[in-house]
């Protein structure tokens, strides 16, 4: 149920059932054991989707990480290693060669050979996909022969196999005897066979479906890698998604899950200094945002009619002049984080740390700014927030600091399944969300963020939800895609960033830290893209 109210999102009745709950002890194992552990696992959202080539998502990645690969993977360090290729070249300069591996099955038992990478690499450049970026420059596939297949270039891409690590290969065979040769039209919630069952090569294979209930996956025995030297000892996760953040916890503490992947803030001390837990911190690509309308001359949702306020950059600076994002990070998120200016983690390609200096708060001159733009006495705007930690606190937390310039935001209040359609049909006028660079390179948020709609090239944007559009910023994204020398390449990155920075067509808020929460006896090595890789988590 989702709440309704803002009392709701921000109490705190987790401290109570910390203090009645008795802790249950961790079980112990021994060699006999191996491959035999059974972890249950709780986050605050389901998967809205089991199709891999749709939504481009943390929780639906979380999930189908498991359960489907791609022809190159990151390993422990996470750094780029063969998968279901073992080896590639470049023949020319608008050919990569991949060489497949042997002896391959997906979960049904079926053989997977180079016509899956070519039917997978169609279906993601299809237009219902929005993870296109996976393959950003390819333009078909073509089978050499069974375990060879070549992807053909329509424009270079210097960190290609950066982007594979997240282009999941899908069975043309199960595909087609399922009438799932596409991806599920995900904007209008169509459903398709697809989007509520699985067929991947992975380590683990999908038994149950539940949506918002329970997903159990088990072991896949005849996983290809099953003698990975980081091969942990699972044989079966339990997937339960729990929204209060309290009843999550309070399953944790009792023995009801063994591991919480989105641990709130305000517990995350107290998870630190309790025995029997543990607290695995890490910082994520992730940026949170404020994005806007800038494309309608009247906005939606908004008592100004006739105009778009947020079109004329004084409105906007004087936005970014108003909010006191260290406040906010340290009553909101308790310092797990820091402040940023740019779209980008620091973690990330291309990454410029001299640039990225929030301006001081500045109501005064935010004030004069609103005058000089004609807003001295604002506006009022609708405020698409979602209904979770900790974007519920940081709207509630806004709200004031914008209305000391008189734009007065009213929340609405919208869930995880609901949000990200609504934003792709461009129904909002003003928003909070997140963005990760999962190829942890700058020039996938560039893209997905602020690459203008109506580009009709391949990799566009999937998530200018505000349809913001310069063609100059447009100019460097492609010079970025193409430019072969890491240098100059950088440079064009930091160009970019710099007029994101400047224009403000997003306000950029904090980098958060993540926080894993889970059983002493469990060993779940943090990620830096945030996912569970739970073939290499250990169970003692």
């Amino acid at each position: 149920m989702q709440p309704k109210s803002l009392s709701e999102i921000s109490r705190r009745v987790a401290f109570l059932l910390f203090s009645t709950l008795a802790i249950a002890s961790a079980p112990t194992s021994s060699a006999a054991d191996i491959h035999a552990k059974t972890m249950r696992m709780s986050l605050s959202d389901d998967a809205t989707t089991l199709d891999p080539h749709v939504a481009d998502l943390i929780v639906n990645n979380r999930l189908l990480n498991n359960i489907y690969e791609g022809l190159v993977m990151r390993d422990k360090d996470f750094k780029i290693a063969p998968a279901l290729a073992v080896s590639w070249s470049q023949p020319d300069a608008k050919t990569w060669r991949f060489k497949l591996r042997e002896n391959v099955k997906f979960h049904d038992g079926s053989a997977f050979t180079a016509d899956d990478v070519v039917f997978s690499l169609a279906r993601v450049l299809h237009p219902l996909s929005a993870v296109r970026s996976t393959v950003q420059g390819v333009a078909a596939a073509r089978r050499v022969d069974d375990l060879t297949v070549d992807l053909m270039m329509a424009e270079p891409n210097p960190v290609l196999l950066l982007h594979l690590a997240n282009f999941r290969i899908m069975s043309k065979s199960w595909s087609t005897q399922n009438a799932s040769m596409t991806p599920q039209n995900y904007k209008d919630k169509d459903e398709t066979f697809a989007s509520r069952n699985t067929n991947g090569t992975g380590p683990f294979k999908l038994v149950s479906r539940q949506p918002d209930v329970k997903t159990v996956l088990i072991e896949n025995k005849n996983w290809w890698n099953q003698a990975a030297s980081d091969r942990g000892n699972l044989a079966q996760v339990e997937w339960t998604p729990i929204k209060s953040t309290a009843t999550r916890m309070a399953a944790l503490l009792s023995g009801s899950v063994d591991l919480v992947l989105d641990t709130a803030v305000q517990d995350r001390e107290r998870m630190k200094n309790t025995a029997g837990f543990k607290l695995q911190l890490g910082s994520e690509p992730r940026v949170y945002f404020l994005g806007m309308d800038l494309q309608r001359d009247e906005l939606l949702y908004s008592s100004m009619k006739g105009k778009n306020p947020f079109k004329d950059i004084r409105v906007r600076r004087a936005m970014a002049l108003a909010i006191d994002v260290d406040l906010l990070l340290k009553k909101v998120n308790r310092s797990y984080g820091r402040s940023t200016a740019l779209v980008v983690g620091k973690e990330v390609q291309g990454y410029p740390a001299d640039l990225d200096r929030r301006t001081p708060v500045d109501l005064a001159r935010a004030k004069n700014l609103m005058m000089e733009a004609g807003y001295a006495n604002g506006f009022e705007v609708g405020f698409d927030c979602l209904n979770q930690v900790p974007f519920g606190e940081f709207c509630q937390g806004i709200l004031p600091m914008l209305a000391q310039i008189n734009i007065r935001a009213q929340l609405n209040l919208v869930s995880f399944t609901n949000i990200i359609p609504k934003l792709e049909k461009f129904d909002t006028s003003f928003y909070i969300m997140g963005y990760g660079a999962q190829t942890m390179d700058a020039f996938n948020p560039l893209q997905a963020m602020l690459q203008s709609v109506n580009d009709k090239r391949t990799g566009a944007t999937t998530g200018n939800f505000g349809r913001y559009a310069n063609p100059q910023l447009d100019a460097l994204l492609d010079k970025i895609k193409r430019e072969p020398d890491m240098k100059v390449r950088d440079a064009f990155i930091r160009d970019a960033l710099m007029i994101a920075r400047d224009d403000l067509p997003v306000i950029p808020l904090i980098q958060p830290v993540h926080a894993w929460a889970m059983r002493s006896n469990l060993d779940a090595p943090f990620a830096p893209n945030s996912l569970p890789y739970a073939y290499r988590f250990v169970m003692k």
